[in-house]
């Protein structure tokens, strides 16, 4: 099972400017927007998450948001997905701790990167509803 001290190493081999905020829990700058990613070891999952907006107050907007955020969890996140946390809009990911290698770890930051790339900017529209 991968340690928190593992973990750790993961994030020094990707040389992301990242600082660990709590004892297993790290702060990443991610995409190009420098969002912060959080990578949290609570065994036995790894976990990634990112706000990516707060939730709009016009319930139309909202509607379309949502289902637009639907449609990009089915076709264009292969692993993470959107939710609702607190009133936000977040990005995670999940990884079982038991066999995980750092090029799965690597491959997991690359991919919330590339989808807070590709779809901030037609999300961007929704942070000043």
């Amino acid at each position: 099972m991968v340690t928190r001290e593992d973990v750790e190493s993961y994030l020094l081999r990707t040389e992301l400017d990242h600082e660990e905020v709590e004892e297993g829990m790290w702060m990443l700058r991610a995409g190009p927007s420098g969002a912060g990613l959080v990578v949290s070891h609570t065994p036995p999952v790894l976990v990634f998450r990112v706000k990516v907006l707060d939730i709009p107050a016009d319930p139309a907007s909202c509607a379309r948001l949502y289902r637009r955020l639907l449609e990009l969890n089915a076709t264009d996140l292969v692993h993470g997905a959107y939710g609702i946390e607190e009133g936000d809009i977040v990005l995670t990911e999940t990884m079982e701790l038991v066999n995980l290698e750092f090029n799965e770890f690597q491959a997991t930051v690359e991919s919330i990167q590339m989808a807070l790339a590709s779809h901030l900017d037609e999300l961007a529209p929704y942070r000043t509803c």
